[in-house]
């Protein structure tokens, strides 16, 4: 690497070249600005701006890193959801935007004003986090199996100041013993086999946060036959499932005894959560 300082407009190029993939640029500019601590709009108003060169060799090392497949959040530390600023790490799923529709799906509900909400692998916290966010008077809890995902989403909660319960245990273990108005969930629901699982991200990500069954809904299964004993009357049960698996959970939960359900799509179009009532 020159001694000589290279301007913004240079390195953000060279990583376009070097990253590819969907968004380059993008990339190429959360990265530079972490290493800088100058904003975006910066290299677009001041391209010609020299970036030191001690900042250039982290960037480079980060460039590498992201054209080798790391995901950006891995190599920030941080990923934006619900406007909320979330740590992450290795340990657990990042959060998606799509997941997005999960949150909007369950502040549309006719819950109480002081309703009982639970999270059910929470991962970084963001699902219970986002509500929490949105309702102060919601009691919400969260869970996770995985030591190492339940510390990151007690540390998220505690910068959010968010007061959200987040206990460990495999999906209904753990919680306390009472009835919720809201069970909500991101489970794993990739089939064993799937092929994306080479490809992307998801090669950094926790294979078990990922990956339920031969056809990727074994946890789902799991979530609808346990929810009856953990949901009060008129409780809902939210789900979020894979865009060709709509029509599967839908029976499952009607099998159940859930009423009301229905499959709503994500910012995409495409089939992403299924949700349905139970009288109990």
């Amino acid at each position: 690497m020159s001694t000589e300082p290279h301007s913004c407009n240079h390195l953000i190029q060279w990583a376009i070249d070097a990253i590819r993939g969907d968004s380059p640029r993008l990339d190429a500019e959360l990265l530079l600005a972490e290493v800088t601590g100058w904003s975006r709009t910066s290299f677009r108003a001041w391209p010609e701006r020299d970036v030191p060169v001690e900042h250039e060799s982290r960037f480079r090392m980060l460039v590498n890193q992201r054209a080798e497949g790391h995901p950006v959040a891995h190599l920030l530390g941080l990923q934006e959801f619900w406007s909320l600023p979330l740590k992450v790490n290795p340990t657990t799923l990042i959060p998606r935007a799509d997941t997005e529709c999960l949150v909007e799906a369950a502040l549309e509900l006719p819950l109480p004003e002081s309703a009982l909400v639970v999270d059910l692998g929470t991962g970084t916290g963001a699902i219970a986090l986002a509500l929490a966010s949105e309702r102060p008077l919601w009691q919400v809890s969260a869970c996770d199996r995985v030591a190492g995902a339940v510390a990151l989403a007690r540390a998220n909660a505690e910068a959010l100041s968010l007061p959200v319960a987040i206990y460990q245990g495999s999906w209904f273990g753990g919680l306390p013993d009472i009835r919720f108005d809201l069970i909500i969930s991101n489970p794993p629901y990739i089939a064993e086999n799937d092929h994306h699982l080479a490809r992307g991200d998801v090669r950094f990500e926790p294979h078990s946060a990922l990956v339920s069954g031969p056809d990727g809904l074994d946890d789902i299964r799991h979530i609808i036959a346990g929810s009856p004993d953990w949901l009060a009357r008129h409780g809902w049960l939210v789900l979020e499932h894979g865009y060709d698996q709509g029509e599967a959970v839908r029976g499952i939960m009607a099998d159940a005894g859930f009423e009301d359900v229905a499959t709503r799509q994500d910012y995409g179009h495409r089939d992403r959560l299924t949700l349905g009532r139970f009288e109990g």
